[in-house]
């Protein structure tokens, strides 16, 4: 297994920098079961991305217009998908929203009666910073059985320094439009909880062992970072 560091400064240069490395260090192969079956990844094997800045605008990719290809997300897309990451809202033919298993989980339909991000709040404003408990949870253990389970399982967060920092694992993670989507979603999030907390924003540490390219996106991966 290799493990790939990307040091970034802000959410666009981390997501060019691993499009960049994958496309030299990904590992190729069949999916055997998952999204896209029977088409091929190019996947590295372990990922840790760091990125001082996330906070910076723009948040999302930035994508020369001589290229002539299309933006893997927009800020328009991040707005509308933000109620999937601060409300329990779902949709009838989905199973779960990233929202609903950080404000509001349910088994069986039943909720749980807690909400994760607000305990966390509520847990740096009474304690302290001073705490490894302040962890929210986004995979269950029925998971394992969903034909579409969650690829995103936890945030781990930590006050230090006086900045408020999240610590990401994502089991599986499409490169090319989910990962701008996704931490853009994310560092809103974070900005609210920071916000709320009354301290200032901070890092996001991103850890994945599955973050890929589907083999639509090679050539505009390769289009985007100038590759022949």
């Amino acid at each position: 297994m290799k493990i790939e560091f990307i040091d970034a400064r802000d959410l666009p240069d981390a997501w060019f920098q691993c499009v960049y490395r994958i496309l030299d260090s990904g590992h190729v192969y069949e999916i055997d079961k998952g999204s896209f079956q029977g088409q091929k990844r190019r996947e590295f094997d372990f990922v840790v991305v760091q990125i001082h800045y996330p906070g910076t605008r723009p948040l999302i990719p930035d994508i020369p217009p001589g290229l002539g290809i299309p933006a893997p997300t927009t800020m328009e897309y991040v707005d509308r998908y933000l109620r999937y990451w601060i409300t329990d809202e779902r949709e009838k033919e989905e199973t779960y929203t990233y929202g609903e298993r950080l404000t509001n989980p349910k088994i069986n339909e039943i909720s749980l009666g807690v909400n994760p991000v607000e305990e966390v709040i509520k847990m740096y404003k009474t304690s302290g910073p001073g705490t490894n408990q302040a962890t929210m949870e986004v995979g269950m253990p029925q998971d394992i059985v969903n034909p579409d389970p969650p690829c995103l399982r936890l945030i781990d967060t930590r006050v230090r320094y006086g900045k408020f920092h999240f610590v990401v694992y994502f089991r599986s993670w499409d490169l090319w439009a989910g990962f701008p989507a996704n931490l853009a979603g994310i560092q809103l999030l974070k900005e609210y909880m920071a916000q709320q907390i009354g301290v200032e924003d901070g890092e996001i540490i991103a850890v994945s062992k599955g973050m890929h390219l589907y083999d639509y996106t090679w050539d505009l991966a390769k289009l985007r970072t100038y590759r022949s």
